[in-house]
C-alpha cells in the first residue's frame, strides 16, 4: 500500500461506517494525542460500559503507550520538517496495529452488547479484567490470524457465561499460546468425529499417507503425544456409573501377534476422543455462541 507523508493524512474519529480509524487529508494526528480520547476512540463511542475494559487492554500491550507519546509529539510540532523519518515509519507501521485493535475491541463488544444489562458486574469485576489483560497480552505476540481469532472468541464468551472458573480461562490461553496451528487441525477432527482412530485424524487432514518412519509421521505422533501429556484429548475408554475408567481386558489376548512390527503411527483400532476439558477449550475458543450467566453446562453447543 502506498503511504503518504504525515502533514497529508489524519484520523476520523467519526467515520459512520467503522469504529477503526480512517485516513483523511488535512491533520497530522495519527492516533489521539492523550490517554483518555485514544480510550474513547477505541470504545467505539460507547461511553464508559467499557472504559476499564478498553484501559485493561492497553495496558496489557508495550507498544501503545509509545504510540500515544509518538502521536502527542507529532500533533504538537508545527515544523514537520523536524519529525524525524525514522519516527514517521514507526508510526506508520503501528497504524495498522491500531486499527486491527480497535476492529478486535469492537467485535468484542458487539458480542457482549447482545447479552444484554446482566453482564455489566461481570466484565467490570478484578477477575474478569485480569483475564483482558492476559488475553491482550497473547493477542499482541500471537503470531497468527487463527489464534486471535481464538483469544478474541474466548475472552468475548469468558464475559458471557461461567461454564468453568476463571483459573481455566487462564489455562485456556496458555494453550493457544503454546500450541501450533497442526494441534488445532487435530483437535478439530476429533471434536468433529469422536471415537475417531488416529489413522482416521490424519485422513482427515492429508489423504496422502506417509511412511511411518518419515518426519510427517514423526510430527503427528508428537502431536497426539503432545495433545494426551496435556489433557486435552484421550483414548476412548468405558467407565463405571461413578464415572471412574475401566481397566481394559487383556486376559487371553495374545501379545504377540504383531512379531516384531510396532505399533503405527496411523493406528487404525483405538478410539480418540477430547477430555471434558478439552471439550470446554473448544467451546470456548472454537465456537461463535456459547450459553450466557446462568446458562446449563448441559446445554449442546451451537455449530
Amino acid at each position: 500500500m502506498k503511504t503518504s507523508p504525515y502533514g497529508d493524512i489524519r484520523v476520523d474519529m467519526t467515520d459512520q461506517d467503522s469504529s477503526t480509524p480512517k485516513l483523511e487529508s488535512g491533520d497530522t494526528r495519527l492516533v489521539e494525542p492523550s490517554h483518555d480520547s485514544f480510550i474513547e476512540r477505541l470504545s467505539g463511542g460507547r461511553g464508559r460500559k467499557y472504559t476499564r475494559f478498553v484501559m485493561a487492554a492497553l495496558g496489557s500491550i508495550p507498544w501503545v503507550g509509545g504510540v500515544i507519546a509518538a502521536s502527542a509529539s507529532l500533533s504538537a510540532e508545527r515544523d514537520q520538517e523536524k519529525i524525524s523519518d525514522l519516527q514517521r515509519l514507526w508510526l506508520e507501521e503501528h497504524k495498522e496495529k491500531v486499527r486491527e485493535l480497535g476492529a478486535t475491541l469492537n467485535d468484542i463488544f458487539d458480542r457482549l452488547d447482545s447479552l444484554g444489562p446482566e453482564i455489566q458486574e461481570r466484565i467490570e469485576s478484578p477477575q474478569y479484567l485480569a483475564l483482558v489483560k492476559k488475553s491482550f497480552r497473547s493477542w499482541d505476540e500471537a503470531d497468527t490470524q487463527e489464534k486471535k481469532q481464538m483469544l478474541k472468541k474466548l475472552i468475548a464468551n469468558a464475559g458471557a457465561k461461567n461454564l468453568c472458573p476463571d483459573d481455566l480461562i487462564r489455562l485456556f490461553i496458555n494453550w493457544i499460546d503454546q500450541y501450533h496451528e497442526a494441534h488445532f487441525l487435530v483437535i478439530r477432527q476429533i471434536y468433529k468425529r469422536p471415537g475417531i482412530t488416529r489413522a482416521q485424524i490424519w485422513d482427515g487432514i492429508n489423504p496422502n499417507r506417509p511412511r511411518d518412519d518419515s518426519s510427517e509421521a514423526d510430527l503427528f505422533r508428537y502431536l497426539i503425544r503432545d495433545l494426551s501429556t496435556g489433557g486435552v484429548v484421550r483414548q476412548e475408554r468405558d467407565t463405571d456409573i461413578d464415572g471412574r475408567f475401566l481397566k481394559r481386558e487383556t486376559r487371553g489376548q495374545s501379545h504377540s501377534g504383531s512379531g516384531r512390527v510396532m505399533e503405527s503411527a496411523f493406528e487404525s483400532t483405538k478410539p480418540y476422543v477430547l477430555t471434558e476439558l478439552g471439550k470446554q477449550f473448544v467451546h470456548y475458543v472454537m465456537e461463535d455462541v456459547v450459553p450466557t450467566i446462568g446458562t446449563s453446562a448441559s446445554s449442546p453447543p451451537n455449530r
